[in-house]
């Protein structure tokens, strides 16, 4: 009896160290109860440095048993009301195509140090795509073993831009673990990536055929690019043609909203070296609700976004930086205090990670000649980010 108790307690506490969560039920800039159920949480995915990854878990409002589980890098079921910034909390309403109405979908701060992701010691933030990849497999691998229900559900991993490198690696070691009997064993059926990015040499080159063909650039610099640049590595050609030629490109390039270039170019709302010196449509000038909100965030925002106008396809980028810093905001998502000072979105430079993984072109091959479905979606985007957070002190 004895025995068995101390079994009990012990798996107990096993289970309290993989997974810390919490069942939300309101959130602010929302009014009323949530209509569906939210949990988010911790799962610690390396003991030696304290690294936790911060988790949303929506439950599909369709409900049965072969409702898909998708774990997702990317995105979430709200969407922020375009309206002016006034200095309160940003309004959120709920995204009519959002996912989570046909499938559960676990949403993850990932690598360490992006969005509310921690670690408690400074090595725990350098990190790359293999180790942050790995970490995520052990994240999943915690998660569903603290949540069984789920288990049979039909599993797929999707995410989009950069998790284009991540996706498919994961699902290989999803694979190579169900081969090997690796508990628990998890019900993979495939993945998805959208937008993915595939290896920084592959998708750079590729570019020019992609401008090319949206009219971005002419067929005669087109043909020059691919007449001299045969060969080269396109960040650094040693040919002097085709730099000058790719040196054109970028010019032409750097006109059109990378975002989404079938918009019309505004200004690019993420944390930048020194936003109060951008004066492009304002940006830059604080209006008095930014001040105000500063105050009441302690002075949270020490790297302030740009400010586009309000008809920006980023205006609602800028409201995320007031809603994730406020406190409330804080409190309703159980996020841990001390361990993010500042949520700053898509700032490169913002941990030490290494791009490791040259190409995810073999693990799409890897998987899918196992039997695996995929989808790979490329819309008018040519840009990647994170959603970065800067650790107290």
């Amino acid at each position: 009896m004895i025995r068995r108790l101390l079994l009990l307690l012990c798996q107990l506490a096993l289970a309290g160290a993989a997974s810390g969560s919490k069942v939300v039920t309101r959130l602010p800039g929302f009014h009323g109860r949530l209509p569906f159920h939210l949990e988010t949480g911790y799962v610690e995915v390396d003991e030696d440095s304290g690294t936790e990854l911060f988790y949303y878990f929506v439950e599909s409002e369709a409900g049965g048993e072969n409702v898909p589980f998708l774990l997702w890098l990317t995105g979430g079921p709200f969407k922020f009301v375009v309206e002016p910034y006034n200095g309160t909390i940003p309004s959120l309403e709920i995204n009519p195509n959002s996912w989570t109405k046909v499938a559960h979908i676990l949403f993850v701060d990932s690598p360490t140090g992006a969005g509310f992701s921690f670690s408690k010691q400074p090595k725990g933030y350098h990190v790359g795509d293999l180790s942050s990849s790995l970490q995520l497999h052990e994240f999943l691998i915690k998660w569903i073993r603290d949540h069984p229900k789920f288990l049979s559900s039909p599993l797929y991993i999707g995410g989009d831009s950069y998790a284009g490198k991540i996706v498919p690696f994961i699902a290989q070691k999803i694979s190579q673990g169900n081969e090997v009997g690796r508990r628990p064993l998890l019900n993979l059926k495939g993945y998805l990536v959208g937008n993915p990015k595939t290896g920084e040499r592959i998708d750079e080159s590729s570019k020019v055929p992609f401008a090319h063909g949206f009219g971005i650039i002419s067929d005669q610099l087109y043909e020059t690019i691919l007449g001299h640049c045969q060969g080269q590595d396109y960040k650094n050609p040693t040919n002097v043609m085709c730099a000058k030629a790719l040196g054109t490109f970028h010019s032409l390039l750097s006109e059109v909203m990378l975002p989404q270039i079938l918009w019309y170019k505004c200004v690019y709302s993420s944390a930048g070296p020194n936003p109060e010196t951008d004066d492009s449509a304002g940006a830059g000038r604080k209006i008095l609700s930014e001040v105000a909100a500063e105050i009441k965030m302690g002075k949270r925002l020490k790297h302030p976004p740009v400010r586009p106008p309000l008809d920006c396809i980023d205006y609602a980028h800028y409201l995320s930086y007031f809603w994730a810093n406020d406190e409330r905001t804080r409190d309703a998502l159980g996020v841990k205090n001390g361990t993010v000072d500042e949520w700053v979105r898509c700032q490169d430079g913002g941990v030490p990670y290494t791009k490791d993984l040259a190409s995810s072109i073999k693990y799409h091959q890897n998987v899918t000649a196992n039997g695996y479905r995929a989808i790979s979606k490329t819309a008018t985007t040519i840009r990647w980010c994170r959603t970065w957070g800067r650790r107290r002190g």
